[in-house]
């Protein structure tokens, strides 16, 4: 199945369409995305895993592989380094993502297969799907849900499903 985000903050979950935070410079195409930018890249990106904080909940109820965060895991974000757009332990000398944040955002964690097989320098890292912000404000180019949408999205996901993100 693919759900699908839209520029105009909703995404259908298949029976029923909530709200989402896109990031503050809107959608743009996949080749046009930049590390940094702020914009959510244009696409069908495969859903890869879960992450999620066992100190603030059960694991999430899917079919997806689900990794219990630790408080040293990041995800590297330097254009430059080798191990860009993948996870990474910290300390890590790279620019990167801490995971374990204390704003609740990565409570859950679901990594979307934008920029990654290989992963292309510069054309945009950590595209996930996490907990929104209050009223929604926008991610820096991630899709974000509510907690409890968030949830209900994983109770139903399977292997091979996917997010659109789309204008």
């Amino acid at each position: 199945m693919i759900y699908t985000a839209t520029s105009d903050g909703w995404l259908d979950l298949g029976h029923r369409r909530v709200r989402c935070a896109l990031g503050p410079a809107g959608v743009k195409p996949a080749a046009d995305k930049r590390e940094g930018d702020g914009a959510s890249p244009a696409g069908v990106w495969p859903i890869r895993e879960v992450w999620y904080r066992p100190d603030r909940g059960p694991p999430p109820a899917c079919e997806l592989r689900v990794h219990a965060m630790a408080e040293d895991d990041g995800w590297c974000d330097d254009p430059a380094d080798p191990a860009y757009n993948r996870h990474v332990k910290l300390p890590y000398p790279a620019s990167h993502e801490r995971l374990w944040r204390e704003d609740g955002l990565y409570d859950i964690v679901v990594v979307l297969g934008h920029n990654d097989d290989p992963p292309v320098p510069g054309l945009g890292s950590c595209i996930f799907l996490h907990v929104a912000k209050p009223g929604y404000a926008p991610t820096e180019g991630c899709v974000a849900l509510a907690r409890e949408d968030l949830e209900d999205l994983l109770d139903g996901i399977q292997p091979g499903d996917a997010i659109e993100i789309r204008r």
